[in-house]
């Protein structure tokens, strides 16, 4: 990618109570102005001209909000609710109470915080005391996953370009030198604080990440936006694009992408990595020729199971036999179907749908393995009569690879049994099928 050289200046770097001068472009914005409101970008650092509308908030606020005047907020909120979730009801009653002791602002202030910190302790082990944004803390990866990302990184001098609020800096800074840079100086702030919660000390740079100097740095984390002030990319959008992404020179880079991106946009000799927590799918990771140990792999959390795709014999095509497998949403992704089928021995029901089958039960963290109590060409006028025989009283309706409307089928359904099934609903060998299955004890 050409560029031209900016003419540069003077700017700071801060780690923890030190700063030092550092060049950068002159065509970075300017640092933040005491008392001065910014608005909060998810990753304000990637979007040249376009920011978020949130609710207004300075670092002057978070300096006070972390202060023994906002510890003191924090301490009554928590004593309040006795262990209570902090309702709107208990946020209403316990502000109300507050403010006759406290500035009404810092109330509010760590009202929102409170309630961030609640939602956001599915992610963070530590969510209690770090500082967030709705859309930092939404965007961010789950912890467990910012900590499976960063166990491939090499020790050294790590960039983490659009840190956002820190959630990977949890696991990358401690023990590595680590450079965070955001354009948003509300979430550089929050990315410092928040590496420290879990031990960690870093640089932070306030600047665009198309003008830092990368030199010296051994690896580089990017985590590109792919949203908008008016909403969500398409797929394999971002900004800055993966093209400029894959092209930074740098030893080891690794790139965070929507787990929808089409493989052949990464660059031949990268890896494409699909991770899922549990069932859910989360985000794909393409990682440069020197940190990848395969072309695409599955990743399934919190355990670690991995899974490549690799080439080998043809998987046969055949009928359902009794056990049917659903494999994990980073297995498909990942191409690693064939793979799995040929692991544990089980067969495809049809060449271009990702269901597998066996004869016996199988148990692998790579699929979800059903007992099949009924099979046969797809006939929606019998369903319902079939279900009833079955003492079926709730469904859940697994479609691929044949078209219908899940929710007019379950509303026509009435189901009154007692038993709940999985209704799957494919092709068999091109043919549109059925399947009635339970979960596998």
């Amino acid at each position: 990618m050409a560029t031209t050289k900016a003419a540069t200046t003077s700017t700071q770097i801060s780690r923890g109570n030190r700063t030092r001068t550092v060049a950068v472009s002159a065509t970075s914005p300017p640092l933040p102005r005491p008392g001065r409101r910014y608005a909060i970008g998810a990753c304000a650092c990637l979007i040249r001209g376009h920011r978020y509308r949130h609710p207004a908030v300075d670092t002057d606020r978070l300096e006070r909000l972390a202060g023994p005047a906002g510890a003191e907020v924090f301490a009554a909120i928590a004593a309040g609710l006795g262990g209570a979730p902090l309702t709107d009801d208990a946020a209403l009653r316990l502000g109300t109470a507050l403010r006759r002791a406290h500035p009404a602002d810092l109330v509010a202030e760590a009202l929102t915080q409170a309630g961030l910190r609640q939602r956001a302790a599915a992610k963070f082990s530590r969510a209690d005391a770090m500082f967030l944004t709705r859309a930092g803390w939404e965007q961010a990866s789950p912890e467990v996953v910012a900590r499976h990302r960063a166990a491939r990184f090499p020790q050294g001098r790590v960039v983490d370009l659009c840190c956002g609020i820190g959630g990977d800096l949890l696991a990358l800074a401690p023990g590595r030198e680590v450079l965070a840079v955001d354009l948003d100086p509300v979430h550089l702030w929050m990315a410092r604080h928040n590496a420290a919660v879990y031990g960690g000390t870093v640089d932070t740079l306030l600047s665009d990440v198309r003008d830092v100097d990368l030199a010296g740095a051994d690896a580089v984390f990017v985590d590109p936006a792919r949203r908008t002030g008016r909403g969500r990319m398409r797929t394999g959008e971002s900004e800055p694009p993966l093209a400029w992404c894959v092209g930074l020179d740098v030893p080891a880079i690794a790139v965070k992408a929507a787990p929808g991106i089409d493989h052949d946009t990464v660059p031949a000799g990268w890896e494409l990595e699909f991770v899922a927590v549990g069932k859910d799918l989360k985000e794909a990771v393409a990682w440069s020729p020197a940190l990848a140990g395969a072309r695409a792999r599955a990743t399934i959390l919190p355990a670690g199971d991995t899974l490549v795709a690799a080439d080998g014999e043809p998987v046969e095509v055949r009928d359902p036999g009794r056990y049917l497998l659903d494999p994990n949403p980073a297995v498909t992704r990942a191409g690693a179907v064939e793979e799995l089928a040929r692991r544990i021995g089980a067969w495809k029901i049809d060449e271009r749908i990702a269901f597998l089958c066996t004869d016996s039960p199988v148990t692998t963290p790579f699929a979800r393995t059903l007992e099949v109590v009924d099979s046969g060409p797809w006939d929606q006028k019998r369903l319902p009569r079939r279900l009833a025989e079955l003492d079926v009283g709730a469904v859940d309706i697994r479609r691929r690879g044949l078209a219908g409307d899940v929710d007019a089928l379950h509303r026509r359904l009435k189901l009154r049994g007692s038993r709940r099934v999985t209704l799957v609903m494919t092709r068999v060998r091109d043919r549109p099928w059925g399947l009635i299955c339970t979960d596998v004890a």
